[in-house]
């Protein structure tokens, strides 16, 4: 099975002055890569508490090749990297195009918790959110 695959179209004010998308804009773009995935498709599934607060506990991001917004969507894989009891690690790789023949632009890793908002605090995965972390993102190895 290949990764989760999603479409993101960068915005002209994501450019910075040397004319591509800068490090604070690309990622807003992995967070939008993930959120239809996290959110939309996992309340879907009936397990809407990701929605309800999810936090990046870590971010590594690896520039391959600058992304230049040109009006056209980039490709961005997902995998699942790592799946602990509080916390998962996502791994992406962002293509300069809408393809996987597109030139591979960047490479990332975001380490995410699920939060608690009443309680102010990290908390647990339950059973059914690992399960479908497990079924619906591929394993990867680290981009």
């Amino acid at each position: 099975m290949g990764a989760y695959v999603t479409l993101v179209r960068p915005r002209w004010s994501d450019m910075d002055a040397f004319g591509h998308v800068n490090h604070a804009n690309l990622v807003t773009l992995l967070e939008e890569a993930r959120v239809p995935l996290l959110f939309d498709d996992a309340s879907a599934e009936g397990l809407g508490d990701f929605a309800k607060g999810i936090v990046v506990v870590r971010l590594a991001v690896e520039y391959r090749s600058p992304i230049i917004v040109n009006g056209t969507d980039v490709r961005v894989e997902i995998t699942l990297n790592e799946l602990k009891s509080a916390s998962f690690t996502l791994g992406y790789h962002v293509y300069n195009g809408p393809s996987e023949v597109d030139t591979l632009a960047v490479t990332a890793r975001t380490t995410l918790a699920p939060y608690d908002l009443g309680a102010a605090r990290p908390r647990r995965l339950t059973d059914a959110e690992r399960g479908f972390l497990g079924a619906r993102i591929p394993a990867g190895g680290q981009p």
